[in-house]
């Protein structure tokens, strides 16, 4: 849920207390990974997703988060699981060394397009060719709220879809097709779609663009 960008800010405070609702769709993960599957959980957060991953039989999953503070809750709640504090790139990790990666509700805590691109080039690295990337975010929303916190702070962060809570988080809404050029230009091509509403941080219910991506040949990897 945490990246680098937040160094020593809300995932480190107030953030890490909250209560992550943006859900695993198990049978579609399911149709792509296989319970054999190496997995990372990046952005794992407190290991919510991690944690339900082991509960529905995944053997091999790790889960990796900037966020000092939530790793720590995640040691405490879910003792047993490899849950790993690292902050920045290149991961601690060979490449291709996972068959499928997680990616859920990570771009929408960060704001700029250079840091966006480094996390999923990065997933592009760890994960073998092949290999899956499941990627579920927030694309942009047209409700009136969102409309106009999205303009109100458009002039503050020089992009459409960024805002601010009253608590201080900082958050990005993507228009689908940057989301989708994302995982391209990392090496992944897009095999399947699918959108629904969920739940956020602050209570309310959001759209959410679900993608699972395969990893492409070595000749197709992003430079």
């Amino acid at each position: 849920m945490t990246t680098p960008q937040d160094a020593g800010g809300f995932w480190e405070t107030t953030g890490a207390a909250k209560t992550f609702t943006h859900p695993l769709d198990a049978a579609l993960l399911a149709e792509f990974v296989p319970r054999t599957a190496r997995v990372l959980d990046y952005g794992c957060g407190y290991g919510r997703l991690t944690a339900e991953l082991a509960g529905l039989g995944y053997r091999s999953v790790r889960g990796v988060d900037f966020s000092a503070a939530l790793v720590e809750r995640g040691r405490r709640e879910h003792p047993g699981l490899d849950l790993l504090r690292w902050a920045g790139f290149p991961l601690p990790f060979e490449d291709g060394a996972f068959d499928a990666a997680l990616l859920f509700a990570v771009l929408t805590c960060v704001t700029e397009d250079a840091d966006q691109a480094e996390i999923v080039g990065e997933l592009g690295r760890v994960v073998r060719p092949g290999g899956v990337l499941y990627l579920s975010d927030v694309p942009l929303q047209s409700d009136p709220l969102n409309r106009e916190r999205y303009e109100h702070f458009a002039g503050r962060y020089g992009t459409y879809g960024v805002f601010e809570t009253p608590d201080g988080g900082v958050f990005r809404h993507h228009p689908p097709e940057r989301l989708r050029g994302l995982v391209r230009d990392a090496g992944f091509a897009v095999v399947r779609e699918r959108e629904d509403r969920v739940g956020t941080l602050d209570g309310r219910i959001a759209g959410r663009l679900q993608l699972i991506a395969r990893r492409e040949a070595a000749g197709r990897a992003p430079g």
